[in-house]
């Protein structure tokens, strides 16, 4: 019963919601279904927005879990004199401002699953009682003598290398040891380039959905700025980035303007590495009037106004270029 119970939740979170094909991807995928069915503990690394919490809810959803609670906590986030009270729970008492009992992160998490987020953060107090729980699965809430049995299946994340934090004596060396029975590492968006395109085109069709927007497509330019740029903040960053420019465009197409000025930059700077100055020049120009036409909705009277040259001058370089309605989208 309870495994038909996991397969039927497990149903509505399936691996199409973990966006990319590149083979290291589909090896992350491999690690997941072969580990999610087990109560093995799991550490998740990764650059910070990598989907390190994506992957912790493919873990669960897909495990006998699934139907009881996902909880999950960032370590980061709290206040160090608060994360023991946050995970472990507290009597009335247990300190000042603690007029009622509460209860903890691995109670309300009660057979299902646990995501301790930036676990790397947590106080080496604190690192001492996770280590008690993952070695007895028994703990006591801050201020209280009873001791509680935990039934929680641990997954653990982090951005840094826990290896070297340990090294330096800033993580317990028995607890990365405990943390680290089955490691997923998940890549840097830089290193799997190959699912920008397919995470961009995700993006944009949940983003405009989300605002009620008409955008179809990205225009080639920006599409190549998307893929050249280094992406330090991740698929994190490149949702926020299809989401602005979302928010700012006002026609059906994702032109390179309506992208964060640290790609503009990075644009001016790929055309003319890659195309020489002749063409970069070209290719610029076209771009101007491409978006002075945009600007005008297609008038070309009011175009040339806004580039200050003449009308006849204007249809002589949308013939030069073989710029077309769709190039400028009016």
């Amino acid at each position: 019963m309870r495994m038909q119970q996991a397969i039927k939740s497990s149903s509505f979170y399936d691996f199409s919601r973990l966006i990319g094909t590149s083979k290291v991807m589909r090896q992350i995928y491999d690690q997941v279904r072969q580990v999610a069915a087990t109560n093995t503990t799991i550490l998740l690394q990764g650059e910070t927005g990598t989907g390190k919490e994506l992957i912790a809810q493919a873990l669960h959803y897909h495990s006998l879990r699934a139907t009881k609670p996902f909880i999950k906590v960032n370590c980061g986030a709290l206040l160090e004199s608060l994360i023991e009270a946050d995970l472990f729970g507290y009597e009335r008492g247990a300190f000042t401002g603690a007029e009622n009992s509460k209860l903890g992160r691995f109670e309300l998490a009660e057979g299902g699953s646990l995501l301790l987020d930036e676990v790397g953060e947590l106080s080496l107090a604190a690192q001492a009682k996770l280590l008690r729980l993952l070695q007895t699965r028994e703990f006591e809430r801050l201020g209280g003598t009873e001791t509680l049995h935990a039934d929680v299946r641990l997954i653990a994340a982090t951005n840094r290398q826990l290896d070297q934090e340990a090294a330096k004596g800033r993580f317990r060396t028995d607890l990365y040891y405990r943390l680290n029975v089955f490691t997923i590492t998940l890549p840097a968006l830089r290193e799997r380039r190959e699912d920008i395109g397919t995470l961009s085109e995700h993006f944009l069709a949940k983003h405009a959905h989300e605002h009620s927007k008409s955008i179809r497509r990205f225009a080639p330019e920006t599409i190549d700025l998307l893929l050249a740029y280094s992406w330090p903040g991740n698929v994190r960053e490149l949702e926020n980035t299809i989401e602005r420019a979302v928010v700012i465009c006002d026609t059906n197409v994702i032109h390179h303007y309506h992208l964060p000025p640290d790609l503009q930059t990075l644009r001016i700077a790929t055309t003319v590495n890659n195309k020489g100055l002749a063409e970069a020049v070209n290719a610029y120009e076209r771009e101007l009037l491409c978006e002075a036409l945009q600007n005008a909705h297609g008038n070309r009277g009011q175009a040339a106004k806004l580039l200050k040259i003449s009308e006849r001058l204007l249809s002589y370089k949308i013939k030069k270029h073989n710029i077309v309605n769709a190039d400028f989208c009016w």
